[in-house]
């Protein structure tokens, strides 16, 4: 089990390589592609295409615990849901960067951008943006709106973007996603849904020349790591935690 398994409910690792010029969509080539993958991790058996033109490979999802890969028209994407371990959830996003170069001719040049995201949903019945506000606060500049008479939040998913290098390039986001809307507040009907945490780690532009799609993805991915560990673990994730298990 991975270390983050008992701060939500759910913990995922996604992979997104967003490239300027589109991914072949040729028969032979994508199912060649998924057949190297599939030869890697034979339990990805579920192959389909998506709106005409995205192509998804992914295990049995019945278990709550599973591995998908996907080639969009300008995307190539790989996840985990609930990985054994951040390396087992690693060990595909390489093999799908370290196939792309030959399968699907994808060029360090073409990136327009690379992704590593951990994202944490939380099951949760009720008004999510009042959730977050009563768990993070909402600082002192805007705590007064919410003190007046009759208030109730319907909106508020806090985020924050960095950037860690002088060109803006290298780039770490914080950021949450609420599914509850003005209607579920009003009527004080919620079904339970998912209320998530994203921390998500990018890189713009064309790679270095020495550099490769892994190589990028590997740092990427230890970036977001220390993200989760030193800002989001017990800033954001257990007092969210503490909060649902009050309600």
């Amino acid at each position: 089990m991975t270390p983050y398994a008992s701060l939500a409910d759910d913990f995922y690792v996604n992979m997104n390589l967003a490239t300027e010029i589109e991914l072949p969509s040729q028969r032979e080539t994508i199912l060649q592609y998924f057949e190297r993958v599939q030869k890697r991790f034979p339990s990805m058996r579920k192959f389909y295409c998506r709106d005409k033109r995205d192509y998804v490979l992914e295990e049995d999802k019945d278990q709550g615990r599973y591995r998908w890969a996907a080639v969009e028209a300008k995307r190539l994407c790989s996840g985990q849901v609930n990985p054994s371990s951040i390396d087992a959830a690693l060990e595909q996003h390489r093999l799908v960067l370290d196939l792309a170069p030959a399968f699907l001719s994808v060029s360090p040049l073409e990136c327009e951008a690379l992704d590593v995201l951990f994202g944490f949903d939380f099951a949760y019945r009720g008004n999510h943006n009042a959730l977050l506000a009563e768990a993070l606060g909402v600082g002192p500049a805007l705590e007064r709106l919410g003190d007046a008479p009759g208030a109730r939040v319907i909106n508020y998913e806090p985020s924050l973007t960095i950037a860690i290098d002088e060109d803006c390039r290298i780039q770490v986001r914080i950021s949450t996603e609420t599914r509850t809307n003005a209607f579920q507040v009003r009527t004080g009907e919620f079904n339970e849904e998912q209320l998530s945490v994203y921390v998500t780690a990018r890189q713009y532009g064309s790679l270095d020349p020495d550099t490769s799609y892994v190589d990028a993805m590997d740092r990427l991915a230890q970036l977001a790591r220390e993200v989760v560990d030193t800002c989001v673990v017990e800033q954001i994730l257990r007092p969210l935690a503490r909060t649902i298990s009050l309600k």
